[in-house]
């Protein structure tokens, strides 16, 4: 295989997938695991095949399973976009949440707090959240998940082992007044 063949075509094999994709980005990410996977690949080609189009249906192939994986995480998000919205909490564990998580959550980067004031606290549905925030409803998912294991780190870092065992016994303010008032 004449790898100068393929490194002379990277702008055009480049721009292919830059139209297929639209993004240039992804489009060099995948042109660069083609050529990885052209060296291993290449002992495949036939003598009377050109090292070119065998190429472009390697890049044809790279893009379709792009599309593929990207479409089967998609619906993978989706549905656990759906079903976040189906699972809900007794009032009784929503009333034992910590006052000190809730201003940890203001801690956090502002898109992530936002999501779990909307979501945990008003009681919004994910997908309505999504709507509201002008974003997909895997991509709210995706935001959700992240503010709930970014608001974990912070309070097992703030809270310690109550963190861990629930905040009945925290030391902070709003759990002693909670307490007192058993």
């Amino acid at each position: 295989m004449s790898v100068d063949v393929l490194v002379e075509n990277h702008r055009a094999f480049l721009r292919f997938l830059e139209r297929r994709l639209g993004r240039r980005d992804l489009a060099e990410d995948i042109l660069q695991e083609a050529f990885a996977r052209s060296i291993e690949a290449a002992s495949s080609v036939r003598e009377d095949e050109s090292i070119v189009p065998w190429f472009y249906r390697m890049l044809r192939n790279a893009v379709i399973d792009h599309h593929r994986r990207a479409g089967a995480a998609n619906r993978a998000l989706e549905l656990l976009a759906a079903e976040m919205d189906r699972t809900e909490e007794p009032a009784e564990i929503r009333d034992e949440v910590c006052a000190c998580v809730s201003r940890l959550a203001e801690t956090l980067k502002p898109e992530y707090a936002d999501a779990l004031r909307r979501v945990e606290i008003d009681g919004v549905a994910v997908k309505d959240f999504a709507e509201e925030r002008g974003i997909s409803a895997s991509n709210a998912a995706v935001r959700l998940f992240r503010a709930r294991e970014a608001l974990k780190r912070q309070v097992a870092k703030s809270c310690g082992t109550c963190a861990e065992h629930g905040c009945l016994d925290c030391s902070c303010d709003g759990a002693r007044t909670r307490v007192a008032a058993r």
